[in-house]
């Protein structure tokens, strides 16, 4: 038999050459993809955006869109009214400042000023008179001396604690007993017949003409502008308000006309109420703060800037009269020189004060808009014209040397310029209660216009947004 050859197939993994390489199953490149877990939330979508969501999809229907009609309605007409409500509480509150606060604090201020001016004249006067200083000139002294001080405290009490007016009256606080100091030496000296009293009234009229005077008039001018701050709050017309009114029966015009051209219905109650309430708080707000407007200006045009102007030309006839008694007291110890010219310092000055006083008065003549009120600045004029003719005579007799003279054209019994400086006083006195008068008048009627509209809008404006609701309520009944 012949042999039978048997072939061992090779058992290594290691193909045998030439046999390439073997064929594995097909694998890919990357590495397998991950069995994917559970979705991820997506993030919740703002409110704002589900409710446009919502609004977009309730608009597609009439009853949607009313829903949205009735609401806009209502917001607006809610809306008028709070912003209304909110301009005239301010511009009330502001009308009451003016009458019972800024106006009269400014006229304590002006007081103030006059007050101690008329004081330093009269102890200038006291002075004059030596020991025969009469209880009229010292009465004087003493009245204005406590008018300022209750007028200080007055004031100090109705101003902010850190505003600069509370500064200035603690300045005004401090200084009025150092005056008061200085005067009792003044006086003192005087009647013992030392010459060093006159440097005391001298040293007293420094510090109440540099100081004193100076903080006073600050003090008014601060309350001046704290006035006419509260007239610019108080005058101004509320455009926010009248813009909302407007666009409120603007808003109201187009529902109901919308509603006739789909119901052919020329009314629906409920709007016709809302558009009646919206047009009735409209009106009201422009005609009561028209009202109010007129009463506020013409209380500043005819009250606040004459009695302004008259509180000037008395401090003027003050501020001279002082002057005109210091340039005896004086008797030339204190000069000025102006260009090539040296003048006595106190007359000097008085004849300024009496310029000043001129020309507040002529501004007084042409602001005075009935007979009451220019008969008295008229005759302050008159005066004031006399007293300059006295005072050149006066003065001519102390430059001739007839001191005694001089003195009694100035502070005598009779034919005196103090004689022309008390009608002047009291003409102007009387001007300033009659002007007074008038802007209390004109700003109480300013501020009555505007009673009972804050709270009237604020009440109408919510039945108006009752009204438009019902009236949208009503058409939607009809679908379901």
């Amino acid at each position: 038999m012949g042999e039978v050859t048997v072939t061992h197939l090779p058992t290594s993994s290691t193909p045998p050459p030439g046999t390439g390489t073997p064929v594995l199953p097909a694998q890919s490149a990357q590495p397998p993809k991950a069995t994917p877990g559970p979705a991820e939330p997506q993030p919740r979508r703002t409110a704002f955006a589900e409710g446009v969501d919502r609004l977009r999809a309730a608009a597609t229907t009439e009853p949607g869109r009313l829903r949205i009609i009735g609401a806009v309605l209502a917001l607006l007409v809610v809306a008028f009214g709070a912003v209304t409500a909110w301009q005239m509480t301010e511009r009330a509150d502001a009308a009451d400042d003016v009458l019972t606060s800024s106006q009269p604090l400014s006229s304590d201020a002006a007081d103030i000023y006059r007050s101690l001016a008329d004081a330093n004249t009269a102890a200038s006067s006291g002075f004059l008179a030596g020991g025969q200083e009469t209880a009229t000139s010292r009465d004087r002294y003493e009245k204005n001396i406590r008018t300022a001080a209750e007028k200080l405290v007055n004031a100090a009490a109705n101003s902010d604690p850190d505003s600069p007016s509370a500064k200035t009256i603690a300045e005004l606080n401090r200084l009025l007993p150092e005056y008061k100091g200085l005067v009792e030496r003044a006086r003192t000296y005087n009647r013992q017949g030392f010459p060093v009293g006159g440097a005391y009234l001298r040293y007293a009229n420094e510090k109440m003409q540099d100081q004193m005077l100076p903080a006073a008039e600050d003090l008014y001018k601060k309350e001046n502008q704290r006035l006419r701050a509260d007239y610019a709050d108080a005058t101004p017309y509320p455009w926010a308000a009248i813009a909302l009114g407007i666009a409120a029966l603007a808003a109201l015009a187009w529902a109901q006309h919308r509603n006739y051209q789909r119901t052919n219905r020329v009314l629906n109650h409920g709007l016709v109420a809302a558009t009646a309430t919206a047009a009735v708080v409209l009106l009201w707000l422009v005609v009561g703060h028209s009202i109010a407007r007129a009463g506020l200006n013409d209380s500043y045009d005819h009250g606040v800037r004459s009695l302004n102007v008259l509180h000037d030309a008395r401090i003027a006839s003050l501020k001279a009269r002082g002057n005109e008694n210091l340039t005896l007291v004086a008797r030339g110890a204190e000069t000025k020189k102006v260009g090539e010219e040296t003048y006595d310092a106190y007359d000097y000055d008085f004849r300024a004060d009496m310029k000043a006083l001129g020309a507040h008065l002529a501004d007084a003549e042409k602001l005075a808009d009935d007979t009451s009120g220019e008969r008295p600045v008229t005759a302050a004029v008159g005066n004031m014209t006399e007293w300059k003719k006295r005072h050149t005579a006066a003065r001519e007799q102390d430059e001739n040397g007839n001191y005694q003279r001089a003195l009694d054209m100035v502070i005598g019994a009779r034919d005196a310029t103090g004689e022309c400086f008390d009608s002047v006083d009291e003409n102007l006195r009387t001007a300033l209660a009659h002007e007074e008068t008038e802007f209390k008048q004109a700003a109480g009627d300013g501020r009555d216009a505007l009673t009972g509209l804050s709270a009237g809008a604020a009440v109408l404006a919510v039945l108006g947004a009752a009204g438009a609701v019902l009236g949208i309520g009503r058409r939607l009944s009809e679908y379901r």
